[in-house]
């Protein structure tokens, strides 16, 4: 298929790269430039704007938040276009950005499947990503190829796209509820003698052998914060979508509530580049733990 893909961050450029790798011609553009150089070598054709990359069989779009969808996409005009393709949209965007952009393309005549993933950077490489997918049937089954080159599975929830968008902000808010029960609870065996390594070692290899638990466990037990596979901020962006969509449905989620005050907690350190996992270190501080 003839794909434009927007949006290279660590995702984005293993997402396209699997694209190449499967025999789809990819036309890529980002904001900024020079992250389009690796997939360039790979193959990839580099274009001038972003309306060059919006056209073909279908456009993939991978980007960081509501601010760089409504930027790229609504204020700079692509879905103004009408043309002839099918927009992916991959991005973790809030439920109400979710329903403006289901207008719009129904207005511009443009099919829209939205694609959010679930996977860190090295499950984008791998190909192994879950993909929760909604849009119209006919419209889903076009970029089908695309999807089984980037995921693992693809797990669709109807034609509305803002559900996908939904069960992926409900998703990463468990991913972020499960870093602070370890975190909590590494922080109770500590004051007890029980090192993080070993109480992490029997609850993920047990209760809780689970890749959430055991990936994100291994991560805090070893402190290996950096380099970041997702960032502290969009950790409290995504938990902030969380709170959005949910007081927008009138849903109670008295936990999201916490686990805000925790990533605030953790940003005020001055620790922005670290992996979202890092949040766990709160509760050994606030516990006067410091590791």
């Amino acid at each position: 298929m003839d794909v434009g893909f927007i949006g290279l961050g660590l995702m984005g450029r293993a997402m396209a790269a699997n694209l190449l790798k499967t025999g789809h011609k990819v036309r890529v553009w980002n904001r900024s430039p020079g992250s389009a150089d690796a997939m360039v070598k790979l193959g990839a054709t580099r274009v001038a704007t972003a309306a060059d990359a919006f056209c073909g069989d279908a456009v993939v779009t991978m980007l960081a938040n509501d601010e760089a969808v409504r930027a790229t996409l609504i204020e700079g005009g692509l879905l103004a276009s009408g043309r002839d393709t099918v927009h992916v949209n991959a991005a973790t965007i809030s439920a109400a950005l979710a329903k403006e952009l289901v207008a719009l393309h129904e207005k511009a005549g443009i099919a829209y499947v939205a694609a959010p993933v679930f996977g860190r950077p090295d499950v984008a490489e791998a190909g192994k990503l879950n993909i929760v997918a909604a849009g119209a049937p006919q419209a889903l089954a076009r970029v089908q190829p695309l999807l089984d080159a980037m995921g693992q599975k693809t797990w669709p929830v109807g034609d509305d796209p803002v559900r996908a968008n939904v069960v992926k902000i409900a998703g990463n808010f468990m991913i972020a509820a499960a870093i602070e029960t370890m975190g909590e609870a590494t922080a109770l065996c500590r004051a007890y003698g029980v090192e993080t390594a070993d109480f992490l070692d029997i609850l993920t290899s047990t209760l809780f052998a689970s890749p959430v638990f055991k990936g994100y466990g291994a991560i805090i037990s070893e402190k290996r914060y950096e380099p970041a596979g997702f960032p502290l901020p969009l950790g409290f962006k995504d938990v902030g979508l969380a709170l959005k969509a949910s007081e927008e449905a009138h849903v109670p989620m008295p936990f999201a509530g916490v686990l805000r005050d925790s990533f605030l907690d953790a940003l005020a350190q001055g620790n922005p580049d670290k992996d979202w996992a890092s949040v766990a270190e709160v509760a050994h501080r606030r516990a006067g733990l410091e590791r």
